[in-house]
């Protein structure tokens, strides 16, 4: 399942793969970071970002990233991940994520992650452009 690209809550839905289990017998924290970076990057591109940050010569980095762990995942769970713009600001957008449990609708895991954009050859910030955030409606709650 994959929303519509003008729908501001991405949602696309995956299977726990094995190897993302750890010792612990349930899915390794580093995964849901790694997961939440996909999930902004298939939403971004999903709204033609993607190609506006490239003829900019613009990319975006991670400033800080926050992650509230509520119940574990197992290898085979399908989970949904809801991904949304909750405010954007001069150079940083702030995208909030919500992993949940299709099985039993259980919230699994819910994080945050403070985007910065910046030039890809000189590293600096620059402003987010009106290109950009036309594509991103900014919701407080997704």
């Amino acid at each position: 399942m994959t929303t519509h690209p003008l729908d501001p809550v991405f949602r696309y839905e995956f299977i726990v793969p094995a190897e993302a289990v750890d010792q612990n017998g349930h899915v390794n924290n580093v995964n849901f970071v790694q997961w939440m970076q996909d999930a902004a990057v298939r939403h971004f591109t999903a709204v033609g970002g993607a190609a506006v940050t490239q003829a900019m010569g613009a990319t975006w980095v991670v400033r800080t990233h926050t992650v509230e762990y509520f119940l574990p995942a197992f290898a085979g769970d399908v989970i949904e991940i809801h991904t949304w713009v909750a405010n954007v600001r001069r150079v940083r957008s702030l995208r909030r994520y919500r992993f949940v449990r299709q099985s039993d609708g259980r919230k699994l895991v819910e994080g945050a992650t403070d985007w910065v954009l910046v030039d890809a050859a000189k590293g600096h910030p620059l402003a987010i452009p009106a290109s950009i955030t036309a594509l991103l409606p900014v919701i407080e709650n997704g």
